[in-house]
Formats: C-alpha cells, sequence, structure tokens
C-alpha cells in the first residue's frame, strides 16, 4: 500500500501549548492587528487572502476554519476549490480577488522572490491606499496565525471561537 509522504501510521502528534494561555497578551495584541487589518475589507476578500496562505503554509488548522468561515459567510463551493489554483480558474475571481491572491502568494513566499513590482502594481491600481494597507496587514496576521498554529500543533477541526 502506498501512503502519501507526510502520513504515517502514528496516531497525531499533541498540541504543543496552548499559545493564548501562554502568552495571553501577545495573544491579544495578535487579536487586535487581525481586527484592524479586516477592518473595511470585503469578508469574502478577507477568507479568499487566508484560505490562500494556509494552503501556501501548509496550516491544516487555519484553512480548516476560514472554509468553514467562508461557507457560513455563503462562499461557493466552487471557489473554495479553485483558491489554490485560482491562476488556472481566473474567471471564477474578480480582479481584485486576482491581484490579491497573488500578493498573498509573493508576501507569504517572501524569502522566495521577494513581492515583485508587477505584482504590487497589480494590487496598487486595483486597491486605494488604505485598502491595499489593510491587504497587507491581513495576509501579515494569517502568516502570523499560521506560523503560530503550526509551531504549536493546532489540530484541525478543533476550533474552539
Amino acid at each position: 500500500m502506498t501512503t502519501h509522504p507526510s502520513t504515517n501510521s502514528t496516531q497525531a502528534k499533541a498540541p504543543r501549548l496552548e499559545f493564548a494561555k501562554s502568552a495571553p497578551k501577545a495573544f491579544r495584541a495578535l487579536i487586535a492587528f487581525d481586527a484592524a487589518a479586516r477592518e473595511g475589507l470585503d469578508p469574502a476578500l478577507v477568507e479568499l487572502i487566508q484560505i490562500r496562505a494556509s494552503h501556501l503554509n501548509q496550516c491544516a488548522y487555519c484553512l480548516h476554519m476560514h472554509t468553514n468561515d467562508a461557507r457560513k459567510a455563503g462562499e461557493s463551493e466552487d471557489r473554495l476549490h479553485m483558491v489554490a489554483v485560482w491562476r488556472e480558474a481566473r474567471h471564477f475571481f474578480t480582479e481584485r480577488e486576482q491581484a490579491a491572491l497573488a500578493l498573498t502568494e509573493a508576501m507569504t513566499l517572501v524569502a522566495g522572490t521577494g513581492v515583485p513590482d508587477e505584482v504590487y502594481a497589480q494590487a496598487a491600481a486595483l486597491f486605494d491606499e488604505r485598502e491595499l494597507a489593510q491587504v497587507i496587514a491581513l495576509i501579515c496576521t494569517i502568516n502570523t496565525w499560521n506560523r503560530v498554529a503550526l509551531s504549536t500543533r493546532k489540530v484541525a477541526g478543533t476550533d474552539e471561537r
């Protein structure tokens, strides 16, 4: 029998620590930053950004949470399935969503290529300065949440909100 390379036959590993309890001030600051980042942005766009960054970071906990949040907000299954391959399925997404997804990819994978001028220019052409700053802040927050969830081994499907 062939198994997926990331699959092993043992039970899932236990979470390492409860970040919110172990670093409550940092946790509250991150909650506040997240709330400030999403302020005034279209909720559908917020979820698409969070889903794409979570794909790239392979964060099952956040991916599960944000796809569920998107469904509750009325997002279609078709669009949720196409986020990971949005470049091949552009017709599912608006120009602004495509620009935000490209910026999400560039910022999430920043160590590889930086944020290319054309990616930034496309986003800057479609978002006003305040919106663009909010999108950048949101991409920063989801990448931070992904790193917290991955480093503490948050388990997908155990969202306690």
